[in-house]
């Protein structure tokens, strides 16, 4: 059912790559370091993009539906369970990743993952904001 969603995918996807290249860079970090650097800024920058559309969409679909904060990133209430659970759980493989192959490879490009999660968080949010249930506004 969630592997159906684009959004899901993309998420499930970016991560998956986050990973092999984390933990493959943080084993052999002379000739993976530039890669994971690479890879944490396309997808750090991937998730600034998603923050900015889920704020316009957020705005836009506020005039007729009462928006929240939790609703949106954290999709509580908003979302089925498997999607929150996808979503969030990328989400949550990202920062425990991120933080693992940072602290295993201290003062290398590695350091760069820590800004791998915006992504997982932007797509969550970017999900909300266009798929989110929220009530409509009275």
């Amino acid at each position: 059912m969630t592997t159906d969603d684009p959004l899901i995918r993309v998420s499930l996807a970016g991560t998956a790559v986050f990973v092999v290249v984390a933990v493959a860079a943080a084993v052999a970090p002379d000739s993976l370091a530039a890669v994971a650097v690479v890879l944490d800024l396309v997808l750090f920058t991937a998730g600034c993009v998603a923050f900015v559309v889920t704020l316009l969409a957020a705005a836009a679909r506020s005039r007729t539906d009462e928006i929240s904060l939790a609703g949106i990133w954290w999709l509580t209430g908003t979302a089925p369970a498997p999607v929150r659970r996808a979503l969030l759980g990328a989400f949550g493989v990202q920062v425990v990743v991120a933080l693992a192959t940072a602290i295993a490879r201290p003062f290398t490009g590695l350091a760069f993952g820590i800004l791998v999660p915006v992504f997982g968080l932007g797509l969550a949010g970017l999900w909300g904001a266009r798929r989110g249930s929220f009530p409509s506004r009275v």
